[in-house]
C-alpha cells in the first residue's frame, strides 16, 4: 500500500495506547479530570487522544510521518515492558537506552509541552508590545499596511497586554522539532542515574497525561522549581504493579562508579513496593500531570483525595505579569524588534 491509498491515521494518543493498558481492564480505564470533579471510565482507544496532534501537513510520507515513527518507537519500547513484566532486571544496555528514550518522549510530546511553548511565545510578544507603548503599536500596524485607527490601536493593545498574553498559536512543526531534539538532549540526564524497579503486590500506582514525575531534593527551597538536571529523582510509572524510580547520581559520583557501569544497569536494582513508596509515586505523577489522571477501575483508593486544579502549562512569568500603561518603557530606540507578524 503506497502513501497515497494507505489511511493517514489521524487520532493521535499523547499517552500511548499499550501503556494506558497496563493500567486498564477489558479495555476500560477509570479517568479522573482534575481536581477530581469529573470521574469516568472510558475505552483505552479513548483516552489521551488529539486529533491530529503530531500531524506534519504535506509532508512527502504522509501528514502522518511523525505518528507513524512513534508507533515503531512505541512497539520497541512495549516490548521491554513486556521483559520487564516478565522478570528482566537489570536491563541490558540496548533496552535501557530503548526505555530511557521512551521515558524521554513521554516528557515532551505531551500536549503541555505545546501549551507551555504557546504560553512563552505569547509573554514574550505581550513584552515586546507592550515595552514599545501604544505609539510603537501603532507604527508596528501602520508598517503592516494597516490603515490604523485610535479604536483600532485600543482593541488590538487590549487583546495583546492582557495579563495570559496575545493568542498565539504556534505551528504544531516547532513543537515536534523541539519534542525530537529536546528527547536526544535528555536521555543523558535519565539513563545515566541508578535506576531501581518498585514492584508493587498490595498497593497500586495511578498514571496522568504527563506522567514523567520530578522529585526535588529535600533542601530545596519551595516554589524553586525543579528539571531534569536538578532532580534528586525521576519517577516513571510502568504499569499499576510496577515503577520505574531514577535515582540521585550523588552516591555515583562520591564512590567514584562510572557511567558506564550504570550504563550497564550494574548500579540498579529491585525494590518491594511499600505503602509509603506508592504514596511517592502517585504524590508525583498527580504534581506532574496537567488535566488527567488514569486508574485501573479497582484503583481509585490510591488517588490522592487533594488534587490541584488543572495546569495548562509548566512555567510561569516569575513575579507574574507586568503591567503597561500605554507609555514606551524606554526612549529613542527602535521599536521594530515589537513585531506583531
Amino acid at each position: 500500500m503506497n502513501n497515497q491509498s494507505r489511511p493517514v491515521a489521524r487520532r493521535h494518543h499523547t499517552v500511548p495506547r499499550f501503556y494506558l493498558q497496563g493500567f486498564s481492564e477489558a479495555g476500560k480505564i477509570a479517568t479522573v479530570r482534575l481536581p477530581g470533579d469529573q470521574r469516568f471510565p472510558q475505552s483505552v482507544g479513548d483516552a489521551a487522544v488529539a486529533k491530529d496532534f503530531y500531524a506534519v501537513d504535506g509532508h512527502p510520507d504522509g501528514p502522518d510521518v511523525i505518528e507513524k515513527a512513534l508507533s515503531e518507537i512505541e512497539g520497541l519500547a512495549a516490548a521491554v515492558f513486556k521483559k520487564i513484566a516478565g522478570g528482566s532486571w537489570p536491563l541490558g544496555h540496548e533496552d535501557r537506552m530503548t526505555l530511557g528514550y521512551f521515558v524521554a518522549l513521554q516528557a515532551t510530546r505531551v500536549p503541555v509541552q505545546r501549551n507551555t511553548m504557546d504560553y512563552l511565545a505569547a509573554q514574550m510578544l505581550r513584552l515586546q508590545i507592550g515595552a514599545s507603548g501604544k505609539t510603537g503599536l501603532r507604527k508596528q500596524l501602520e508598517e503592516h499596511g494597516l490603515e490604523v485607527s485610535d479604536d483600532i490601536v485600543e482593541e488590538v493593545w487590549e487583546q495583546m497586554t492582557r495579563p495570559q498574553g496575545p493568542p498565539v498559536k504556534r505551528p504544531k512543526t516547532v513543537h515536534i522539532e523541539q519534542m525530537l531534539d529536546l528527547s536526544g538532549k535528555l536521555i543523558p540526564y535519565l539513563v545515566g542515574r541508578p535506576w531501581s524497579l518498585v514492584r508493587f503486590e498490595r498497593r497500586s500506582l495511578i498514571l496522568s497525561d504527563a506522567p514523567v514525575g520530578l522529585v526535588a531534593h529535600t533542601n530545596d527551597k519551595w516554589g524553586m522549581g525543579v528539571g531534569f538536571m536538578t532532580a534528586w529523582g525521576i519517577t516513571f510509572p510502568l504499569s499499576r504493579k510496577a515503577g520505574l524510580l531514577m535515582n540521585s547520581v550523588e552516591p555515583q559520583i562520591e564512590l567514584g562508579v562510572p557511567v558506564e557501569k550504570v550504563h550497564q544497569g550494574r548500579a540498579d536494582w529491585v525494590q518491594d513496593g511499600t505503602a509509603k513508596m506508592e504514596k511517592f509515586f502517585n504524590f508525583h505523577t498527580v504534581q506532574g500531570a496537567s488535566e488527567w489522571l488514569f486508574h485501573h477501575p479497582d484503583d481509585e483508593k490510591y488517588v490522592p483525595t487533594d488534587l490541584p486544579n488543572p495546569r495548562p502549562v509548566t512555567l510561569q512569568m516569575s513575579g507574574g505579569p507586568p503591567e503597561f500603561d500605554g507609555e514606551q518603557w524606554f526612549t529613542g530606540g527602535d521599536t521594530k524588534d515589537a513585531s506583531t507578524g
